[in-house]
């Protein structure tokens, strides 16, 4: 399923798909869909799993050398979206690539920067007046799940190349929506997976720490929450595939988060690199789909509470999250040398461990709106006991409390 850059066998000129906008109405991407039957015995009733993948993965060095021919295999007029950074560090190489392949490239278009239904919509009316066939998605999970969604809404393929390395998005066939004020709205299940994802170390070691950081939090949470929601007695099909694939995910950060830091604060693509990136797309990104989306828990929930939260909101989607794991390991009454583990693991990798690092100017206001948000947040049901407002509080405190004390 996942192919690397230096061995790559595609076949996508059956699906014609740029060159036939309707092909995805007509016949659902056969290589991106594997539907598993589950029988469960109590009831004698079958379910169906749509578990939704992408059609390719490129991973690796010099990955986007091959985007041009994926392109190719697509349609004939693409698009570039993303946000102003995001394409300013990577519209020249894009267009090298199309010009290669005679791809027609159409420009680029600016993401507003929140993903949210109103610039779903815009973006979909644009992709529709342009004639675009073949849709490339650049920048984090924000601009990503925007132009997946809008590419769903008009049935056009759309080929992710993630510029930073913030979230698992490349991969899923999920969308983050938000209020057009930052605020959190929900998650919405897309038809279909991107019809190709373009991982390319070279390009994400260029990125701010910051945003490596950020995938990390999200890809340790795979871990995290799924160990705190799951029942490891009862790990049958494909809920044991997803806690196994979440162990390696915290594996992975574990061994290399280190020296991936390095490599990107040299702004230079080590192994390390690469096997966090891998961890931050591939693995966190198999969990997602195995799991059909219902992996998270009290450290998303949190991360819900603090988009309410002008002080807080602008912080990247993982950071936050990260900083709820280790409230999460609090609220498990985890031991303070298992914490202080967590704690350690997360100062190597730039997470926030204390809440000054979010904002020094939060007041008990704030923070009590934050926790009562999470205490509502749709992820928050996920756990297996009961988390009410003290319980959260006394774990953010204990958190922050080990956090200042870290040597």
């Amino acid at each position: 399923m996942w192919a690397d850059a230096h061995d790559l066998d595609l076949d996508l000129k059956k699906a014609n798909f740029g060159r036939n906008p309707t092909f995805y109405q007509q016949n659902p991407p056969p290589t991106t869909t594997l539907p598993l039957t589950l029988l469960r015995f109590q009831k004698v009733k079958m379910f169906t799993h749509r578990l939704v993948f992408p059609a390719s993965v490129l991973r690796g060095r010099g990955a986007i050398k091959h985007l041009g021919s994926m392109c190719g295999r697509l349609g004939q007029r693409a698009l570039l979206v993303g946000g102003k950074r995001a394409i300013a560090s990577v519209e020249a190489s894009v267009i090298d690539q199309l010009e290669q392949q005679m791809v027609s490239y159409l420009g680029h278009e600016v993401l507003s920067g929140e993903c949210c239904q109103e610039e779903i919509s815009r973006l979909a009316e644009a992709f529709r007046v342009q004639g675009v066939e073949v849709i490339i998605a650049t920048g984090g999970g924000r601009a990503l799940d925007t132009a997946k969604a809008a590419g769903v809404a008009c049935n056009l393929p759309v080929v992710t190349l993630p510029s930073i390395p913030g979230t698992c998005a490349a991969v899923t066939s999920l969308a983050f929506r938000y209020h057009q004020d930052g605020r959190f709205r929900d998650m919405l299940p897309l038809n279909y997976g991107p019809a190709a994802a373009v991982i390319d170390a070279d390009l994400l070691a260029q990125a701010p720490l910051n945003w490596l950081a950020a995938g990390i939090g999200d890809t340790l949470a795979k871990w995290y929450e799924y160990r705190a929601i799951s029942d490891e007695h009862n790990l049958t099909g494909l809920a044991g595939v997803a806690r196994t694939n979440s162990a390696l995910c915290f594996t992975q950060i574990e061994h290399f988060a280190a020296d991936a830091c390095l490599a990107v604060e040299q702004g230079k693509a080590n192994n390390a690199l690469e096997q966090v990136l891998d961890a931050i797309f591939l693995y966190a990104g198999l969990t997602s789909i195995m799991s059909n989306g219902a992996h998270t828990g009290a450290a998303h929930a949190l991360y819900e509470g603090f988009t309410v939260c002008s002080k807080t909101r602008h912080f990247p989607h993982g950071l936050l999250v990260g900083f709820g794991n280790l409230c999460l390991l609090a609220l498990e009454n985890r031991s303070d040398d298992e914490l202080q583990a967590a704690l350690a693991l997360a100062r190597a990798s730039a997470i926030p461990t204390q809440l000054a690092h979010l904002s020094a100017e939060l007041t008990e206001q704030d923070l009590a709106s934050i926790i009562d948000h999470s205490l509502t947040a749709p992820d928050m049901a996920n756990m297996p006991f009961e988390v009410d407002f003290a319980a959260m509080k006394a774990a953010i405190e204990r958190v922050d409390s080990l956090g200042r004390s870290l040597i």
